[in-house]
């Protein structure tokens, strides 16, 4: 059954206008008597049934709501260092099939790609786009946000000063020899919300490793295998979810 996202609480009747009715009127060719699901701002579903059609809008109906446990019980922030091409595209549609909450796309030392600020507000309008159609197609009750690209050094002390007390932080670096992410999260039950760290193709920087130790942020690897960065992100959410989230079966 179609799903839509409404910035809204779900209602007995609702009036769907933009780019939802546009492509349930003219794409999907939908009719009245044809249900779909509605996903409200606070996590809500409920099935509708449509009513009724406009040049730019869609009328629906309540029929029920659905008790939905799609979304895990701990929040995940993937930050993720700007990759090469397209990566960050698969990263973000992965990344939301695997019910992480906020994706942080960073400019670090060693990213190839630069954007300015006109090319980094299409690139996040894009990415937030393939999160929206990825979070309708595996059923999430939450859309997941993309933030705008921010700049390594100040979003990772900014990180570091608002950090709750149930939140675990890590950077996930290839010179890290001592502690596993295993080790990590068994170390952070407690925790209610993780942040991941991933560095570019290139890694992090000596400079940027080392202030993400001043700022007291975990270290941890991901094996003894060099990863891509789309790998590298796509494993830890995964690793996470397992150990702290819902991978493990309902």
């Amino acid at each position: 059954m179609r799903r839509i996202f409404i910035k809204d609480l779900l209602q007995e009747e609702l009036v769907i206008t933009g780019g939802d009715a546009h492509h349930l009127g003219r794409v999907m060719r939908a009719k009245a008597g044809d249900r779909i699901l509605v996903a409200d701002d606070e996590g809500k579903v409920g099935e509708y049934e449509l009513t009724g059609f406009t040049e730019s809008s869609v009328s629906m109906k309540l029929v029920q709501q659905v008790e939905e446990r799609t979304e895990s019980p701990v929040e995940i922030v993937l930050a993720q260092c700007l990759p090469k091409g397209d990566k960050l595209d698969l990263i973000v549609q992965k990344a939301t099939e695997l019910g992480v909450n906020v994706i942080v796309p960073l400019a670090s030392d060693n990213c190839v790609v630069r954007y300015d600020g006109k090319k980094a507000k299409a690139k996040q309008e894009k990415w937030q786009k393939i999160a929206d159609e990825a979070g309708k197609q595996c059923g999430r009750s939450r859309l997941p946000e993309v933030q705008q690209v921010q700049p390594f050094r100040q979003w990772l002390r900014e990180a570091a000063d608002g950090k709750r007390d149930d939140t675990a932080v890590c950077m996930c670096y290839e010179n890290e020899l001592q502690q596993g992410m295993k080790d990590f999260l068994q170390g952070q039950r407690a925790a209610k919300r993780f942040v991941v760290i991933i560095g570019p193709e290139g890694g992090f920087s000596l400079a940027e490793a080392a202030l993400a130790k001043e700022l007291g942020i975990a270290s941890v690897s991901l094996g003894t295998r060099i990863l891509r960065a789309e790998t590298a992100a796509i494993s830890a959410a995964a690793v996470i979810q397992y150990e702290n989230g819902d991978l493990g079966g309902r």
